[in-house]
């Protein structure tokens, strides 16, 4: 046997927080442009949102009225100063990545990751907090003694198979009211309990908010910042992680697209047949260029070749036409983690 960790943020979560700001603007822009060039980032902390980067759109977007509305959904006061200092995109890189060129929006290397744990093809500790994310934010909406903040961590025990077997130490740290502790820590640990249930899987120990108290959370407690979560927002550690942050990013930027083509191909290999355990895809590409510089596919029985018809199937072009990324709302994938299916 072993252990191994894994964590999430909950919605609340700062970072998380200025996800969803990134993303939401996001969809706004391609709402009523489909070809919007977005890279939004957003830091927030103290009184203060500061929303910068880069946008080319046609449309029209009050910035100021959807953040405040994000926060408003997420349980924050709205009560914010909001700095817009969005700028355009850089005429440098329009130059390769125009519909026309269709090329890569940015270097980089991108990972996906499928494993035939649960019928998610997603590490079950992971999915386990992932769900738990979920029922906490459903639970702070009804019962005010819950605010939004929080984290989660999973020590898990391992068998030789890297199969989770239990869980040595489930840690929630959980922002509240801190009235009736007892009662809010004994609904965090049903709830945990409930979640592992469905997974056959027993909890030895929990450990509830190990300083004593979480009443100042939020942007009173810490700054957030657009993409610090991306271990979070991919495999919580379970398989590499691409060097880009999703949110904020429109189709073109392969950090984003790029993931999730990835992450498509490896469920793919991972259903096609029972010998397959589990799948990592790693893409890499070079800004402004139409066709991947590599791919790389690695199982538990070994490499893969890519054909050359993987390499036309994942040219960004063809990425947004096969995964219809210009239809998703992306604030919705910054919630809880953009991989939960």
């Amino acid at each position: 046997m072993k252990f191994y960790s894994n964590e999430i943020v909950f919605r609340g979560h700062p970072d998380k927080v200025c996800d969803q700001i990134s993303d939401a603007l996001l969809d706004a822009y391609l709402k009523d442009d489909k070809n919007s060039r977005c890279g939004i980032e957003v830091v927030g902390g103290k009184g203060k949102i500061f929303i910068t980067g880069e946008v080319t759109s046609n449309s029209k977007v009050d910035v100021e009225a959807i953040t405040k509305r994000v926060l408003k959904d997420i349980g924050y006061s709205d009560d914010y100063e909001i700095i817009d200092n969005i700028g355009k995109q850089s005429p440098d890189i329009a130059l390769g990545t125009n519909d026309e060129v269709g090329g890569a929006g940015d270097n980089g290397m991108m990972f996906g990751y499928a494993c035939r744990d649960n019928e998610k093809f997603l590490p079950t500790a992971m999915v386990i907090l992932q769900e738990l994310s979920q029922n906490y934010d459903e639970l702070r909406k009804n019962d005010k003694r819950f605010l939004p903040d929080g984290k989660s961590q999973i020590t898990g025990i391992y068998d030789e198979d890297n199969k989770l077997v239990g869980i040595k130490t489930f840690t929630v740290c959980y922002q509240n009211t801190e009235e009736d502790r007892v009662a809010t820590d004994n609904i965090i640990k049903d709830m945990c309990t409930n979640i592992c249930k469905k997974y056959n899987i027993e909890v030895e120990n929990f450990i509830i908010n190990p300083t004593g108290r979480f009443e100042i959370g939020g942007f009173d407690g810490d700054a957030g910042l657009t993409g610090r979560k991306i271990v979070v927002d991919s495999y919580q550690s379970f398989a590499n992680v691409g060097g880009g942050a999703f949110s904020g990013k429109d189709p073109t930027k392969v950090d984003r697209s790029a993931a999730y083509k990835a992450r498509e191909i490896a469920k793919k290999i991972v259903k096609s047949d029972d010998k397959y355990d589990w799948c990592e895809v790693q893409l890499s590409y070079a800004i402004g260029m139409e066709e991947p510089l590599a791919i790389y596919i690695k199982t538990n029985l070994g490499n893969i070749e890519a054909d050359k018809s993987l390499y036309e199937e994942c040219k960004p072009k063809n990425i947004i036409k096969d995964l219809n990324l210009k239809n998703e709302c992306y604030e919705k994938r910054a919630m809880f983690g953009h991989f939960r299916d």
